[in-house]
């Protein structure tokens, strides 16, 4: 009894100290961390019902767009951030399904950038969240046939809405459901992935060639990177993807990277271990396939479809099954003390933080000057960002600029740098002088 209440209290104090940690996250960074993605879900969430590009879906700009009749768009992805970690944990808790782990996974300083970032993954996690609880009733035969085929085919095209990879948790299923055939729920696992996929095909037909028939010839392209670039990025992605303290390296180099990637891959060699000595439940074995299974398919894809370099971020999605897996396992065999590692994640995450702080609230005000002087409050702006933008400088202005207005529009042509309607990094930083992270 005693334990179970000391487990309370931690659960308690992990619960307040990560809902701190995500608002602090984003207040003490320079950009309220925004990134050049943010800007487009912003944009698209300030226009729609027009439709300006396709490059993602809607549902995570409709839910921005709810919560702006409160506010701005900016502080409309906080609260839908916020909004989201606060779902997957009481659902959690609800639902009796892994609710101690989730609180784990939501206190690791990775999962905590991402909650406090105007990104997609912010949504994707509590409806992957869901989809793994839906998958696991379906298994255990907890519904009937026609509302196991209903729920598990909604619930991942509803992450495909989110994000265009949960196309990989359509294939998982399929792959998961053949391998099992033998099962009463392999059925269920195939015919939900095909109409998943029956849904992609009509997604594509009737909205990607609708808004943007070019859409495929651009991001579609045979040999984008070598095989060898590829296996460093994601090496260097699922090293620091399973690191609990640190996912961030240093751009420079050095030791500390060493460190960081280290703890990251004695961390895969544990938990592959303890996976393979305590004997995985059908529910852990789907979840952790699935998750291996959108890995692989993650890092194939970018041999003939433009994405940005694999890092914590784009692996959150498929590092989050086994991180809740390899949690509930920790437990079984440490107790209690696996809360020392949410502790020690949080701890680690407000240093960080602290050293490397910026001032977004200040940042912020000044911008604001800047755009109503200008008379740019309430109309397009064009901003030019060189090709190579080095330590993302030029990248970091426009991004401050579209958390106050999100009609931004990025130009990478050099003779538009000229135009004086366009915006650039230097006729911006002879006005402004902006508040920056120390190192980020």
């Amino acid at each position: 009894m005693r334990n179970r209440t000391q487990e309370q209290y931690l659960k308690i104090s992990v619960f307040i100290i990560t809902l701190v940690m995500i608002i602090l996250r984003f207040l003490l960074n320079e950009k309220g961390r925004i990134t050049p993605d943010s800007i487009r879900f912003m944009r698209q969430a300030h226009v729609f019902p027009e439709i300006d590009n396709t490059t993602a879906p809607l549902l995570y700009p409709l839910f921005i767009k709810v919560f702006t009749v409160f506010t701005d768009e900016f502080w409309s992805s906080k609260i839908v951030g916020i909004l989201c970690y606060l779902f997957m944990v009481f659902f959690a808790w609800k639902k009796k399904f892994y609710w101690r782990e989730s609180l784990l996974i939501g206190a690791l300083f990775s999962m905590i950038s991402l909650f406090a970032a105007t990104l997609s993954e912010t949504l994707f996690l509590p409806f992957l969240f869901v989809f793994f609880y839906v998958a696991r009733n379906v298994l255990l035969e907890k519904y009937s046939k026609i509302l196991s085929v209903f729920l598990l085919s909604l619930s991942v095209i509803l992450l495909f809405n989110i994000r265009y990879s949960g196309l990989f948790f359509m294939g998982g299923l399929f792959a998961f459901g053949v391998l099992n055939y033998k099962k009463s729920f392999a059925k269920i696992y195939i015919i939900s992935s095909i109409i998943g996929l029956f849904y992609v095909a009509g997604y594509k037909l009737f909205f990607i060639d609708v808004f943007n028939q070019n859409y495929v010839n651009k991001f579609l392209e045979i040999g984008l990177k070598p095989t060898l670039l590829l296996v460093k990025e994601f090496t260097l992605a699922i090293g620091t993807s399973f690191n609990p303290f640190i996912h961030i390296l240093n751009p420079n180099g050095g030791i500390l990277n060493v460190g960081i990637l280290g703890i990251g891959f004695f961390n895969i060699a544990f938990f592959t271990f303890i996976f393979i000595k305590n004997k995985l439940s059908a529910t852990e074995k789907m979840m952790v396939f699935l998750s291996v299974f959108g890995m692989i398919c993650s890092f194939l894809i970018q041999y003939f479809y433009q994405t940005d370099p694999l890092d914590y971020r784009l692996l959150a999605p498929f590092t989050f099954g086994i991180w809740l897996v390899y949690f509930k396992k920790l437990h079984q065999i440490f107790g209690k003390l696996v809360f020392a590692i949410a502790f020690l994640s949080l701890m680690t995450g407000f240093v960080f933080s602290w050293l490397s702080r910026g001032n977004y609230l200040e940042n912020r005000k000044l911008m604001k000057k800047f755009l109503v002087k200008e008379n740019l409050m309430d109309s397009k702006i064009y901003y030019y960002r060189p090709i190579k933008d080095e330590n993302f400088r030029s990248s970091k202005i426009s991004e401050i600029i579209s958390t106050i207005n999100p009609r931004v529009y990025i130009t990478e042509k050099p003779e538009d740098s000229l135009k004086k309607e366009v915006l650039t990094k230097f006729k911006i930083e002879s006005k402004v002088k902006m508040n920056k992270n120390k190192f980020q």
